[in-house]
C-alpha cells in the first residue's frame, strides 16, 4: 500500500538525506543513479524486492540508439530523425509524442555513457534488423541477456559507492507544499526510515502484476499470464493519481507471443524472423508473423486457439549459437524435431493435409512465386525444409507501456503541463512511446529505450538541479531541448 506523508518539520526528523532518491533498482534506476553521480549528486537506491528482478533483467538487454560510434564502425548510416520516424510510423499518434524526438536524440549519448562511463559491455546487433527498425540499431550485451546488462550496471554502481537497499519498499512519498521531498521506506523487520531528497525518481516499473489496474486500463489483456517483473504492481500510478499527475497511453502494453509450453522459457522471435511460422492446432496460419512478437500476441489472444512455432533445423541451430537462452530451451527438449510433415503433424496433433497445405503456401510466398494470403513479405532464410522443428507457444503480457506523463527531463507533469516539484519518473512508471493502446505500436527495444533513456535524462537533470540549488541559481537547460506543454485536450509542442 503506497501513500503520501508530510515532510518532517525539521531535518532531525529525517534518517538520511540525498540529492536523488531512486525508487526501484532496475535498469532505469541504476542508469539514473550512475548519471546523477557522474553529475556530482549524492544518490541512494531503494528496492522493495530482495534482489534484482526488474523487466530489464528479463529482457535481451537490447537498447536502440541512432548515430552511435558502433554503427559508424559497421558502416551504418543512422540519425535521430530517422529513428524517430521509425518509432512514429509504428506507434502512430499517442500521449507522449514529444518524448519520441527526445529519446531518439539522446540515445547515442546514452549508449556512449554506458560504454565509457559505466563500463557496460555492448555490441551492435547486425545479424538481423528487429521489427520496426529501418537499420540495425540495437545495442546489446554479447550474451543477449538483460541480466548481464544489469550485472554491469551493478558493478558500476558499487564502484562509485552508490548504496542500493534491497528489501526496502518505499511505502509513502514525503510531500511538503505540493513538492516531493523524499520517501518513507520499510525494512523486512518492520522498521521504517524517512529519507529526505531534493528529488525522487519513480523507477518502480508498471502495473502488469496488478490485476485491478490491468482490468481498469488493459482489459483485453487482463486475463493472460503476466511474464514480466513481479514487482510491477502499479505503485507509480497510485502515487501519481494521489499527486494529481497526468496519466498517458494507459492502454498500451508490450506482450510476447512466444512463451514455450510447458517450459516457461521465451522463444526468441528470431526463429520467426528467420523464416519460421506460427500455426494453430489445426495446422493453419492465421496472421502475419512479421508483425513482431508483441503485436502478434494480440492476434493469438483474439484467435483463441493453441499455437505452435514451426521452423527448421537450420534456423534452430543458427539461433541457438547466437542466443544462449534459446540454446538452453533446445537442450531442455523445448524444440522437438520432425523428419517429415507427417511427423510434424503428429507432434502438433493436427491433420497432415492441412499442415502440408500451410507449409506449401508459405514456401511459395517465401520463394516469391505467390503472394502470402496474410500479407507477409519477409521470410528470412527462405522456405522451411526438413527436418522441421516445433515448439508449443502461448502469449503473455511482458510490461505495460502507460504511466505518468513526463517532460524531456523525465519530470512528472500535471494535466495543465506544470511539473510536480521534485518528482521524476522513468521506465514502466512513465508514459511510454509505443502508441496509445494495445501492442501494435511496440518497436523492438522500446522498453529499454524508455527505461534507460528516461533514467539517463532524470539522473542528469536531478544532478543539475541539485548543483543549482547548492549554488543558489537556476538549473541550466540541457543541450538537447524539447519543451512540452500538456493541455487537457492534448499535447502541443
Amino acid at each position: 500500500m503506497v501513500a503520501l506523508a508530510p515532510l518532517p518539520p525539521a531535518a532531525d526528523g529525517l534518517d538520511a538525506e540525498v540529492d536523488l532518491l531512486v525508487i526501484g533498482a532496475g535498469g532505469c534506476g541504476l542508469v539514473a543513479a550512475l548519471a546523477a553521480r557522474a553529475g556530482g549528486a549524492e544518490v541512494a537506491v531503494v528496492e522493495k524486492l530482495d534482489r534484482f528482478a526488474g523487466n530489464t533483467m528479463l529482457s535481451s538487454g537490447s537498447i536502440p540508439a541512432a548515430g552511435t560510434r558502433l554503427q559508424r564502425a559497421a558502416g551504418i548510416d543512422d540519425d535521430p530523425a530517422r529513428f524517430a520516424a521509425d518509432l512514429r510510423r509504428v506507434a502512430g499518434p499517442h500521449d507522449a509524442d514529444p518524448l519520441v524526438d527526445r529519446l531518439a536524440a539522446v540515445s547515442a549519448d546514452l549508449v556512449h555513457f554506458l560504454l565509457d562511463e559505466a563500463g557496460v559491455a555492448l555490441t551492435l546487433v547486425t545479424g538481423y534488423r528487429h521489427v520496426g527498425h529501418g537499420v540495425c540499431r540495437l545495442h546489446a550485451p554479447p550474451s543477449r541477456r538483460g541480466a548481464d546488462l544489469v550485472a554491469d550496471l551493478e558493478r558500476a554502481a558499487a564502484a562509485r559507492d552508490i548504496p542500493i537497499a534491497f528489501g526496502n519498499p518505499a511505502v509513502a512519498l514525503l510531500v511538503a507544499d505540493g513538492a516531493v521531498r523524499g520517501a518513507v521506506t520499510e525494512s523486512a523487520g518492520g522498521g521504517t526510515a524517512r529519507i529526505g531528497a531534493r528529488a525522487v525518481l519513480l523507477a518502480c516499473s508498471g502495473f502488469g502484476q496488478s490485476r485491478p489496474l490491468r482490468d481498469r486500463f488493459c482489459p483485453d489483456m487482463a486475463a493472460i499470464p503476466h511474464f514480466g517483473a513481479i514487482g510491477s504492481e502499479g505503485d507509480a500510478v497510485t502515487w501519481g493519481e494521489l499527486l494529481g499527475a497526468r496519466l498517458g497511453n494507459m492502454a498500451a502494453f508490450q506482450a510476447h507471443a512466444g512463451v514455450a509450453q510447458p517450459h516457461g522459457a521465451l522463444v526468441t522471435w528470431t526463429v520467426i524472423e528467420k523464416g519460421g511460422l506460427v500455426v494453430d492446432d489445426a495446422g493453419a496460419r492465421f496472421a502475419d508473423e512479421s508483425l513482431g512478437y508483441s503485436a502478434f500476441a494480440e492476434r493469438v489472444v483474439a484467435h483463441g486457439r493453441p499455437t505452435f512455432a514451426v521452423y527448421d533445423a537450420r534456423i534452430r541451430d543458427v539461433t541457438a549459437v547466437g542466443q544462449p537462452e534459446f540454446g538452453e530451451l533446445v537442450t531442455q527438449g523445448g524444440a522437438r524435431a520432425a523428419a517429415t510433415v507427417a511427423d510434424l503433424a503428429g507432434l502438433i496433433g493436427c491433420p497432415e493435409a492441412e499442415l502440408a497445405a500451410t507449409l506449401h503456401a508459405a514456401g511459395e510466398a517465401a520463394r516469391g512465386a505467390a503472394a502470402d494470403r496474410h500479407g507477409r513479405t519477409a521470410f528470412g532464410l527462405g522456405p522451411l525444409a526438413p527436418p522441421y522443428v516445433v515448439t508449443r507457444i502461448a502469449p503473455a503480457l511482458f510490461h505495460t507501456q502507460g504511466g505518468l506523463v513526463v517532460d524531456g527531463d523525465a519530470r512528472v507533469l500535471r494535466p495543465d503541463g506544470s511539473a510536480i516539484p521534485g518528482l521524476y519518473a522513468g521506465g514502466g512508471a512513465a508514459c511510454g512511446v509505443s502508441g496509445r493502446r494495445g501492442s501494435l505500436g511496440y518497436v523492438s527495444g522500446n522498453g529499454l529505450l524508455s527505461a534507460l533513456g528516461l533514467g539517463f535524462l532524470a539522473g542528469r537533470a536531478a544532478a543539475r538541479a541539485a548543483a543549482a540549488a547548492r549554488a543558489g541559481t537556476a538549473a541550466a537547460p540541457l543541450p538537447v531541448s524539447n519543451d512540452v506543454t500538456i493541455q487537457r485536450e492534448g499535447i502541443s509542442r
